[in-house]
């Protein structure tokens, strides 16, 4: 194994860190009874302060046009993909349990697919392997949600019986529902999957937004300006007791700075790095590292306890990921042995000429290292502030 492959795998693994740092602080905050439309403004603001100036230093020269239908679009974008879907996210996550949360997001892959195959954006061939895995990993990801949703069966006690968030019984969490029984359990783990679904679909639409405007970085600062701007209406028109939005020194602003902050910066930057090395099926294959972290560090922070039906649900959903992420991986080994056969016919039919190509390209290649690491940069933050793993669709 080479340097960069080992530095590719500790990468991946500090990434499932962070993203279970991310599922245990936000559920400690909601246990403390933090309102999940105040979080999702916070959260949402501060993402935005961190792309505003990047996009001033990186895009003040040639930032292109946006027309006014192409504002309204990216409006309707940031509506479903980041204001609906961060919020039905977390109040799932109040309804549930981090591990819960860790163990659904590896159905975005499956589901982006799904809405793919239903937009006829993408065709499955039913009568070969890949295609019979792919829909194999569908029937798994159902399952798996399902088992979740409605066994529970024997509960694992907590590792940690002294945890360091320890929740005392908050009338606002109270209201919301955060020791809800059974019924509170199935609604919190279907709103999560109609979280999951809302982003997926955010990830289709994206393919056609970025072929309009394929400036990624401004597209995502918008897009998080105004998901702030709709997260702030909802919490005003939801929240009305002033108290709600007080920010004090405990796992609140922890989680907003840490969601906002560490999760939209140092995350996604070494989610760009860990996908340009090795390819985004290596980082979703990662996924269930992070869900092993979070069943533990849920039961030794927040004293969870884990049920038989969630690592049941969790084992399917996570076969169901590998499952369509084979299924893809051969379409593209297939893809690109077909778009090889030509290229290499073409290569020997031009073998005269290959020594005036070669005496060309290291001119080429001195002209294109021009402006290279400011468009790397601008492509590290050309993903959202966003709950879920969107980088494994």
């Amino acid at each position: 194994m080479d340097a960069t492959s080992k530095k590719a795998y500790g990468v991946a693994i500090i990434i499932q860190l962070i993203y279970t740092g991310m599922y245990v602080v936000s559920k400690a905050a909601f246990n403390h009874g933090m309102s999940t439309y105040v979080f999702i403004f916070y959260r949402q603001a501060a993402a935005t302060a961190l792309l505003l100036p990047l996009a001033i230093v990186l895009e003040r020269k040639n930032a292109p046009p946006m027309s006014f239908r192409l504002f309204l679009k990216l409006f309707f974008y940031a509506l479903l993909g980041n204001t609906l879907s961060m919020n039905l996210y977390n109040i799932s996550l109040k309804y549930t349990s981090a591990t819960v949360a860790s163990a659904t997001s590896n159905s975005v892959p499956v589901v982006t697919f799904f809405l793919a195959v239903l937009l006829r954006l993408e065709v499955v061939r039913l009568r070969s392997p890949s295609g019979m895995a792919k829909a194999v990993g569908v029937a798994l990801c159902l399952a798996g949600v399902l088992t979740i949703a409605l066994y529970a069966g024997p509960s694992m006690s907590p590792v940690n019986h002294h945890r360091a968030f320890a929740a005392h019984q908050h009338p606002h969490a109270a209201a919301a529902g955060g020791g809800g029984g059974k019924g509170t359990w199935i609604k919190g783990t279907f709103l999560m999957l109609l979280s999951n679904t809302t982003w997926s679909l955010w990830i289709v639409l994206q393919a056609s937004l970025l072929k309009e405007y394929p400036n990624k970085l401004l597209s995502t600062l918008v897009q998080c300006g105004l998901s702030t701007a709709q997260s702030f209406l909802l919490a005003v028109a939801i929240e009305r007791d002033p108290a709600a939005w007080k920010l004090q020194l405990d796992v609140g602003l922890l989680a907003v700075a840490y969601s906002g902050l560490v999760v939209t910066g140092v995350s996604f930057y070494l989610q760009a790095w860990c996908i340009e090395k090795r390819g985004p099926v290596f980082l979703a294959m990662s996924n269930p590292l992070g869900l092993l972290l979070t069943i533990f560090c849920s039961s030794f922070f927040l004293g969870e306890i884990v049920r038989l039906g969630s690592l049941l649900g969790s084992g399917l959903l996570v076969g169901g990921l590998y499952s369509v992420l084979w299924g893809k991986s051969k379409d593209h080994l297939h893809q690109k042995q077909t778009q090889e056969a030509p290229k290499t016919l073409a290569t020997i039919s031009n073998d005269g000429h290959d020594d005036d190509e070669e005496k060309q390209q290291p001119a080429a290649a001195v002209q294109n290292t021009g402006g290279g690491d400011e468009k790397q940069l601008k492509d590290l933050f050309a993903m959202e502030a966003s709950p879920l793993r969107h980088q494994s669709g």
